[in-house]
């Protein structure tokens, strides 16, 4: 019977990776070793503890039941290995030159962003922002800590994540003053109208977008799917701004009223409730639990959702 004296810890760190990646290379790289030394230590896991680990399969190489069993306790212990050894600093807002890297939808950075950049401003000047986009990276890289904050609208999550709820938003139609549907705003001629579609922005990026699958087209058309309609989507976009400027060409844009209300003083727009109910949405922000206790990263996600509540 094996006890913790007789293990080589470090293994516990290649199974992590392995059970992630389900791939030696990959895991290597992780890693930063070799390819043979990393075959290695599935070796050596594998006499540990009595189990092949890892299965060729014809979906590739898939964990075995009892690495799927040990998966959570397993990232749980590494946790709390990380946060032990972690050296205690204190964080100093005003002369920080942090670098806080978030992953935004363009939702979330179009109408949180500008907000925050002024409180940074007042409270920590060289403090700068890395904003990326859903499609640059992966629950993985906000697990393993490489971003700070994930910001979005998220329907499953990791159950290791830190979460919170920074606001919920309804929905508005943007439409130009001078379209006719405002002369007669009903469901039917809303639907006859043209539409600009806006994505639900999530990890990793679609590769084109059918009007037929509805169950991909997200908020707007899954609330008319639901009374058993459909509107004409005449353009899809991927940029809330895009979606607001073709408003002003003629389409309706239906989207967040938080993103809509950027335009509420652009004179050749009105905002309207939509015609019918949209349920509205949460907008979170997440973060791995090797962030939860270091000192900047409570400072930032304090000074968020302190800019999150003003909104």
């Amino acid at each position: 019977m094996n006890t913790i004296k007789d293990i080589d810890l470090n293994l516990l760190v290649y199974l992590d990776v392995l059970l992630r990646e389900k791939n030696v290379t990959r895991a290597a790289a992780q890693l930063n070793i070799t390819q043979p030394a990393m075959s290695n230590g599935l070796k050596r896991l594998r006499n540990l503890l009595n189990d092949p680990i890892l299965v060729r399969t014809s979906d590739g190489m898939q964990p075995t039941q009892r690495a799927l069993d040990m998966q959570e306790s397993l990232r749980t212990v590494l946790y709390s290995v990380e946060e032990m050894i972690q050296p205690v600093r204190e964080f100093d807002a005003p002369t920080s030159d942090r670098v806080f890297r978030i992953m935004a939808s363009d939702y979330a950075a179009s109408t949180l962003m500008p907000r925050l950049l002024e409180k940074l401003d007042a409270q920590a000047p060289n403090v700068s922002l890395d904003i990326m986009t859903p499609s640059d990276i992966s629950f993985h890289d906000v697990e393993n800590g490489k971003v700070d904050l994930a910001i979005n609208r998220f329907e499953q999550l990791p159950q290791s994540f830190h979460q919170k709820i920074l606001w919920t938003d309804e929905f508005s139609c943007l439409i130009h003053k001078d379209h006719p549907l405002l002369s007669n705003y009903t469901l039917d001629n809303y639907l006859k109208a043209q539409h600009v579609w806006v994505s639900k922005t999530g990890f990793g990026v679609g590769v084109g977008m059918d009007p037929h699958d509805v169950q991909k087209l997200g908020w707007v058309d899954d609330a008319l799917d639901q009374i058993g309609k459909r509107r004409h989507i005449k353009v899809f976009t991927r940029n809330y701004h895009v979606a607001m400027y073709l408003a002003r060409q003629g389409l309706v844009a239906t989207l967040p009223t938080q993103a809509a209300e950027l335009y509420k003083d652009d004179d050749q727009l009105v905002m309207k409730a939509p015609p019918f109910d949209i349920p509205g949405l949460t907008l979170t922000m997440i973060w791995s639990p090797l962030l939860q206790h270091d000192a900047g990263h409570r400072w930032f996600r304090q000074v968020v959702s302190e800019t999150a509540a003003a909104s």
